[in-house]
């Protein structure tokens, strides 16, 4: 092994009751320096190590067939050696099959205000799913309405994205589930292979095992390699904002069937501007510091990325981006994932979500008036979920365009040809 020269990992301890055929391990909540080597401390679940990046990369090229035994590793679309381990097994962090949802005011009872969730909207129906239980599980396989949906939560590149998990597949092979979804796809289940690419969550299917790279939605090895999933808008927004403009929405319940300890952050300090990303050896894009954050806007090839920090003092963006007139809404805020090591104690950082600005036959601009985000032509005030709430223009909704918001060495490292939003762009 490697030698490895490290800062201070250890800055406190807790330890829970593993369930099924996992075991008692102690979780650590951890600091980190920049280093010559990056030292990675991996306790989430089921397994305790520490492990070094030439390590893992020595680790994955014995793909382990009685692990993924139906994986067609003859079908990839990426270099094996851009694989790494990131510590657990498969499913050693496990996905929620069976989520259960509490009311809003049930919820209040353990999430606070300001603690970040991930919203999703069907129609006037709306479901939160808290960071504090997607940072222990990184995938909710869910139903929502007749839509099945992969919720998903990627921690060490900030990537919250939510994907259809429907495919298409030939009919003999369909079962009664993929029935009542539709009558052309097949509905798989996601579970985490416990490897990392470009430091993000690979998921696999449960139905061929084929491995799917999270930020992406797409296959990489296996029988859907180059399959893309289709996403679904989301935000990550304060559940308190999310109360405000759901009062009748639902919340992922910690009933989840695991003992964790949701509402810590294994990661603390992770989000700091100046670290570097774990088990990422590729090359940080200078334009930006690895650990910013950003909101994507446009199609791959076309990317624009607006760093969070230009919003602190600009939280109302008019922009045109390729072409299209959009508005971006950061009026709000929520606690940072992985900054403190109790969640709902940790900085604020924008929650920023991105709109078509045009609404039937004409383009609206947006400005913040006594603290209330209102378009410049009527006056109607909106919510951070661009509907309108107030006014002339009560009721109705723009359309979301922006890729949700991650890292930026995230970001880069699948997209560098990304444009920068800088701040002569906002002008």
């Amino acid at each position: 092994m490697d030698t490895v020269t490290s800062g201070n990992i250890v800055d406190t301890m807790h330890s829970y009751q593993l369930t099924g055929t996992e075991h008692v391990c102690n979780s650590g909540i951890f600091g980190m320096q920049q280093v010559q080597r990056i030292l990675v401390m991996l306790f989430c679940v089921g397994i305790s190590t520490f492990i070094t990046v030439g390590d893992a990369r020595s680790q994955v090229r014995q793909f382990p067939q009685g692990e993924f035994p139906l994986t067609d590793y003859k079908q990839s679309s990426v270099a094996m050696g851009e694989i790494l381990s990131g510590g657990p097994p498969r499913d050693g962090i496990p996905a929620i099959d069976d989520p259960k949802y509490s009311s809003v005011g049930a919820a209040r009872e353990w999430l606070r205000g300001q603690e970040p969730v991930i919203a999703v909207q069907q129609g006037d129906k709306a479901r939160a799913y808290p960071l504090q239980i997607l940072m222990y599980h990184e995938i909710v396989n869910d139903m929502f309405g007749k839509e099945a949906l992969a919720v998903t939560f990627c921690p060490l590149c900030n990537a919250s994205i939510v994907f259809k998990r429907t495919v298409p597949t030939p009919d003999d092979s369909r079962t009664a589930i993929d029935m009542a979804v539709s009558s052309s796809e097949r509905v798989l289940d996601f579970g985490t292979t416990g490897r990392l690419r470009n430091s993000d969550l690979i998921m696999y299917d449960r139905q061929t095992e084929s491995w799917w790279q999270q930020f992406t939605g797409v296959g990489i090895i296996g029988e859907y390699t180059g399959v893309a999933l289709e996403r679904v808008n989301s935000q990550i927004i304060s559940f308190q904002a999310f109360a405000d403009a759901f009062p009748e929405g639902e919340v992922l319940s910690r009933d989840t069937g695991y003992a964790r300890p949701y509402g810590n952050n294994p990661y603390r300090g992770y989000d700091a501007i100046d670290n570097n990303p774990f088990l990422y050896d590729g090359v940080i894009d200078p334009r930006l510091p690895a650990m910013e954050r950003v909101l994507s806007l446009g199609e791959k090839g076309k990317t624009h990325l607006v760093p969070l920090s230009k919003l602190i003092d600009s939280p109302i963006l008019n922009l045109t981006i390729n072409s299209t007139p959009v508005v971006v809404l950061a009026a709000t805020a929520a606690a940072s994932a992985l900054d403190d090591s109790t969640i709902a104690d940790s900085r604020q950082v924008p929650s920023a979500a991105a709109f078509d600005a045009r609404l039937n036959d004409r383009t609206l601009t947006f400005l913040l008036q006594d603290g209330h985000v209102v378009d410049s032509q009527t006056r109607s005030r909106w919510n951070p979920f661009g509907r309108s709430i107030s006014g002339e223009l009560k009721g109705m909704q723009l359309s979301q365009v922006d890729q949700g918001v991650h890292f930026a060495f995230a970001w880069l490292a699948f997209d560098p040809d990304a444009r920068i939003v800088t701040s002569e762009t906002m002008r």
